[in-house]
């Protein structure tokens, strides 16, 4: 990104008061990283890409809070790059992320081991809407998102900010990460997997959709439904995670004698919208 105004409000959107750690995910050119050392103890800059982490390095050469450190975000664990950093716990995130993968970079820092206490990253802004849908726009997406953090928009980026300019806006969205889930179930990838088979048909009822995610007859579907107390013939989206916890656990209660291999159906993954920036 090229247009300072925007650098500069994701800057402000990344409060580093009571951080010992600031993680710059895809430092490129130093642009952001520029604005992020000024009030960082210490940042840690991550670049995949050999040349411009070399860059970098001669770059922030005299900056002692400044660590470049060459690795893969989806590779490398945080524990790897807070290592590699100098860095220490608690630690947040900034990152104006490349479209294709930026929701599988959210989410391996959300489900690590030692989590960030907040996010703030640059994504395609279809994407960065579903992060933080509310019920009646909701996703698999959302859930799995919402699992771990509170999401919201902070403002959007149009395509005139970048250079080459993409074909569509940018979002800027900050998630702040709880202590703990944000509903406790007792195994967290059963729940998602029946949330993700609830969406397998998100544009039916969610009756149907349950019925074609899980593989199985509508009368199963409504006796799950019933046992959660929810109405079937609502849209999927319109779900909240307390409801899915809900459906979860009546899931759990109607299926509790079937076979131990019998799984939810893995419908829909989440949505990760195209192109690269």
């Amino acid at each position: 990104m090229t247009d300072r105004r925007y650098l500069d409000r994701i800057v402000a959107a990344a409060d580093t008061e009571g951080i010992d750690t600031v993680v710059e995910v895809g430092a490129g050119t130093g642009l952001l990283t520029e604005r992020l050392a000024i009030g960082a103890k210490r940042l840690i800059a991550v670049e995949v890409d050999g040349v411009w982490a070399a860059n970098l390095r001669e770059k922030f050469a005299d900056r002692d809070n400044v660590v470049v450190v060459k690795a893969d975000a989806l590779a490398a664990t945080p524990e790897d790059v807070l290592s590699a950093g100098g860095g220490a716990a608690p630690y947040a995130v900034v990152g104006n992320l490349p479209y294709n993968v930026a929701t599988a970079i959210v989410r391996r820092f959300l489900q690590a081991r030692l989590k960030p206490r907040w996010m703030v990253v640059m994504l395609q802004a279809e994407v960065g809407q579903s992060i933080a849908a509310k019920p009646g726009d909701m996703s698999y997406l959302s859930v799995l998102m919402q699992l771990y953090a509170e999401a919201r928009v902070l403002f959007y980026v149009p395509p005139r900010a970048f250079k080459p300019a993409p074909k569509v806006r940018s979002a800027v969205v900050r998630l702040d990460v709880g202590d703990g889930p944000a509903v406790e179930v007792d195994d967290r990838e059963a729940f998602l997997a029946l949330v993700r088979a609830g969406f397998a048909a998100p544009r039916k009822q969610l009756r149907n959709s349950l019925a074609v995610g899980l593989r199985v007859r509508g009368v199963e579907a409504d006796a799950m439904l019933a046992e959660a107390g929810l109405d079937g013939s609502r849209r999927p989206a319109d779900m909240s995670l307390l409801e899915w916890k809900g459906l979860y656990y009546g899931y759990r209660a109607v299926t509790a004698h079937r076979p131990a291999n019998k799984e939810p159906g893995t419908g829909n993954e989440e949505h990760e919208a195209g192109g690269t920036r």
